[in-house]
């Protein structure tokens, strides 16, 4: 079955409410109209209603019966209990003043809806930074119990392949210990895509063809990944067509059950994260979905600002999908 059509199977009926920070860009509500009249989610805009309206009308986009938040106008004590909710999560480093002033910004608004549980998630980033999605969910969400960092992964498909690439969206240079974090918590999120997870911890060494200090890391990861994780096949270090290929696997790594079948890539740096997924999207003609961020206690998503209304409806699937993880 086509990979949306799955997800959508898996999220269908269960009324799943994803907020939509950004009312005033078009492709949201394109986005959000399409997800609106399948009935697949429930779509929640934030932003001025006459002004996203005008927007849609001018877009020629039917909203129908889209709920649109003007979280700038809000009776005050809905904003007050949203704002003490932030004091609590915060724990003393926030104050209610400042708890106050978040709130005027869509993100950390969409966010603190997430963390009340009055959404179930939240998709922004189409015309917002990363940093400005990351820092409100890392500050009232919080990541998952037993994990320390969130990262940034990427879906790549096309046809029936289907791959998930980390980190390429979020940490510069993690270290041993954070790259086997980041290898496990991406295994555990690859079976939300129907990928049975074989992970694959890059280099440009393959079991030990060179050396040096970035090698070494790569070998202390993989070594901690697999302590964290037993029952899951990871492995490395590899290079990459040493993880892809099963000839150069079978020359490289012959007793490797991960080499030449890797679908899960955990990359050293942020550097070659990023430049690979994007080699793999406009050389290789895959379709690549996110930074999808991995971590947290609840499902945010951070779109590419080059986004498409395409992937903006199916970046809300699978955050819909993180839901019912």
């Amino acid at each position: 079955m086509e990979l949306f059509e799955s997800l959508k199977q898996k999220i269908n009926g269960k009324n799943i409410s994803i907020v939509f920070p950004e009312g005033n860009d078009a492709r949201i509500l394109g986005a959000v109209s399409r997800l609106s009249k399948e009935k697949v989610l429930k779509p929640i805009v934030l932003g001025n209603p006459d002004e996203v309206h005008k927007l849609a009308a001018d877009s020629a986009i039917d909203l129908g019966d889209v709920e649109i938040v003007d979280y700038q106008n809000l009776p005050q004590a809905q904003i007050d209990e949203m704002a003490a909710a932030i004091v609590d999560r915060r724990k003393g480093k926030t104050d209610d003043a400042k708890a106050h002033d978040w709130l005027k910004d869509p993100n950390y608004f969409g966010t603190t809806l997430v963390y009340m549980n009055k959404v179930d998630g939240m998709v922004s980033g189409a015309i917002h930074a990363t940093s400005d999605t990351v820092r409100p969910a890392l500050q009232i969400i919080k990541t998952k119990p037993g994990v320390s960092l969130i990262s940034g992964s990427f879906l790549l498909q096309k046809g029936d392949q289907r791959f998930l690439f980390a980190d390429s969206g979020i940490n510069i240079n993690p270290n041993a210990e954070q790259l086997a974090e980041i290898a496990v918590v991406s295994a555990d999120f690859a079976k939300a895509f129907d990928i049975d997870p074989k992970v694959a911890m890059l280099s440009f060494s393959t079991k030990g063809s060179a050396k040096g200090e970035m090698v070494e890391k790569v070998q202390e990861a993989t070594q901690m990944a697999q302590e964290k994780a037993p029952n899951v096949p990871i492995d490395g270090e590899f290079q990459f067509d040493a993880a892809f290929v099963p000839s150069v696997a079978a020359k490289k790594a012959p007793d490797s059950k991960v080499a030449g079948h890797a679908n899960v890539f955990i990359f050293p740096d942020l550097n070659s994260g990023n430049i690979s997924y994007k080699i793999a999207e406009r050389l290789g003609g895959f379709e690549a979905m996110g930074p999808l961020l991995q971590g947290l206690n609840k499902p945010v998503s951070d779109l590419s600002r080059g986004s498409s209304e395409d992937e903006v409806y199916k970046v809300a699937i699978i955050t819909a999908v993180q839901a019912l993880q």
